[in-house]
């Protein structure tokens, strides 16, 4: 909000000189203006003369003093404007119109920090999408907390978003599944089959099993092992571990609008309403594919195939969407998927990918560009791995999964708070180191239980202020000039850069940002509350400084409410 105001200020400015015939009226007078990254350098800084002096045949420090003197006057926000550099233009903002912050916060609550900004663009965001073959490891945690933290951030500026869930339920890991379910499944009637290489181990497999058979007894006893299982056999364990997965969803509090079946494509004719659009546009033939690089598979022959010219779109090679027996590929499936987003009408499609995708995106992107006619209409966020550790030590396996570590056990072990904040630490795209140890600490080592204190502290000052029978006086303006201290002002400076943050964090999809912040401010408001005398001072100066002490904690639970972290009152 004050960001905008120094904009409108430097707006004025230059179209008083484009009056004067400094600019002609073709001119754009476009200009940034952004948070110095140090605080000497005032509150803000401007570059209009760096990116204008060219238009304007002036060098840039002369364009800034012509600009400086075309601020319009009488306004009281800034204090003083200050020429730096080549021809940056630093804002210092006056004491004053920080502390009037205080009174926006008091006045919009829950929603400070919040805009329309993007007011009524749909956007879809698919996220998770885990194979429904077990259960959830902490790479799909991770991929879902990002999700999930997005589509609120996207929210928080006025954005429609429907969330997607898209269930693998047509491939070859989900007739996998089956087999080992049906192995485990007559090893219930003492019937011993070996475990076949690439089957599933893991002790949920014989849980789906013990299901089958309370459900449905003895029906799927064979003398023999079947190639493959039955497909209600299948169809019962993917139902089983999709209900694992939405249980896993619920104890982080992530819900989805949509669960979009991937077998639905194929019985509903979607692959081939998209196959045949391709066609129209001249963009399938008959081709042979060039051999893979590095060493070839043993099954791999070159073969005539269907392919779709996506390098006429930026991609390495054309890719297949027919199998020499005629099934459709993966990138098939995928093809029609995308399709059937945008044809649903959403101004934007963000997919959330593990990084193991990273490769797949070009082609699905092509695909989408030559159904769609928009290069810019998908994107795609990967998600990196989580490394687990336990007092520094790695943990590596559980026994209910066989090979990995669970989202739900380490939910359950260190609570969803601890590792939704924890899996929005770092960026995405970078690997994250988690301890359970650390994250379940009482200590201001662990970054999540830091700002959830400051939060509890807050509350904590107003529960003595009862117990001491201090009368708790809404401040008035004329306590708020109280606030003087150097402390006080960094911190009414902090809380005046939260809807900045959420605003670049909702545009850039990078969630981080907000706990980056909230650390930050927590940081500010603890090194407040330990110097400062908040309850002991006069009534006036008491009052503002509640009223401060209010308004960092309101931000604080904005903050956190956009992670989905709760922000509880005692701690």
């Amino acid at each position: 909000m004050v960001r905008a105001l120094i904009e409108q200020l430097v707006s004025s400015a230059l179209q008083q000189l484009q009056e004067q015939g400094i600019f002609s009226a073709e001119h754009s007078l476009s200009f940034q203006v952004e948070r110095p990254r140090d605080k000497n350098h005032g509150d803000f800084a401007c570059n209009a003369a760096m990116v204008l002096a060219k238009s304007a045949r002036l060098p840039p420090r002369q364009l800034a003093e012509k600009i400086l003197a075309a601020l319009p006057v009488g306004q009281t926000a800034v204090e003083r404007c200050e020429i730096a550099g080549p021809g940056f233009i630093n804002f210092y903002l006056t004491a004053q119109t920080l502390r009037s912050l205080i009174r926006t916060i008091e006045q919009q609550g829950e929603q400070f920090g919040r805009s329309q900004m993007a007011a009524g663009r749909r956007i879809q965001v698919e996220f998770v999408s885990a194979n429904p073959t077990g259960p959830m490891h902490l790479g799909h945690g991770r991929g879902a907390v990002n999700g999930d933290a997005i589509v609120r951030l996207l929210q928080a500026i006025g954005c429609v978003v429907e969330r997607e869930y898209y269930i693998n339920d047509a491939g070859a890991q989900t007739l996998v599944l089956g087999r080992s379910v049906l192995i485990r499944y007559h090893e219930l009637f003492g019937q011993q089959w070996p475990m076949p290489e690439g089957c599933y181990p893991g002790d949920y497999v014989r849980d789906i099993a013990i299901a089958l058979r309370d459900a449905q007894g003895a029906r799927w006893l064979t003398p023999d092992l079947p190639a493959e299982a039955p497909p209600e056999v299948v169809d019962f364990a993917i139902a089983r571990c999709l209900e694992w997965i939405r249980d896993d969803l619920q104890l982080l509090n992530i819900p989805f609008d949509t669960w979009f079946s991937e077998r639905s494509l194929h019985q509903e004719g979607l692959i081939q309403h998209a196959i045949i659009q391709l066609e129209e546009k001249g963009l399938i033939y008959e081709g042979v594919l060039q051999p893979p690089k590095g060493k070839l598979p043993d099954d791999w022959e070159a073969r005539p195939q269907r392919l779709f010219r996506s390098t006429l779109f930026g991609d390495e090679v054309d890719r297949a969407l027919q199998k020499s027996d005629g099934s459709y590929t993966y990138f098939a499936a995928d093809i029609a998927y995308h399709l059937h987003k945008a044809e649903r009408g959403f101004d934007s499609l963000i997919n959330i990918w593990g990084a193991d995708h990273g490769g797949y995106i070009k082609r699905v992107q092509s695909a989408l560009a030559a159904l769609s006619g928009r290069k810019d209409l998908l994107e795609v966020r990967l998600v990196q791995m989580v490394n687990l550790f336990r007092a520094g030590q790695p943990v590596r396996m559980s026994k209910r999964a066989g090979t990995f570590v669970t989202l739900r056990e380490v939910v359950e072990e260190v609570g969803a708070d601890a590792v939704r904040f924890w899996f929005l630490l770092r960026s995405s795209g970078s690997s994250l180191d988690f301890d359970l140890e650390l994250a379940m600490a009482k200590t201001n080592d662990n970054p999540v239980f830091y700002v959830q204190y400051a939060h509890a502290r807050v509350h904590s000052l107003l529960r003595r202020l009862h117990e001491r029978e201090l009368p708790d006086i809404p401040a008035s303006d004329q306590h708020l000039q109280l606030l003087c201290a150097e402390a006080e002002l960094e911190l009414l400076s902090l809380l005046s850069r939260y809807p900045e943050v959420v605003e670049q964090a909702a545009l850039e999809k990078e969630p981080q940002k907000i706990p980056y912040y909230l650390l930050e401010l927590a940081a500010a408001f603890h090194t407040y509350y330990n110097g400062y005398k908040i309850l002991d001072e006069d009534p006036d100066l008491r009052a503002a400084r509640l009223a401060l002490v209010k308004a960092c904690g309101q931000v604080i639970a904005n903050g956190l409410t956009l992670l989905g972290v709760n922000a509880p009152e005692q701690m």
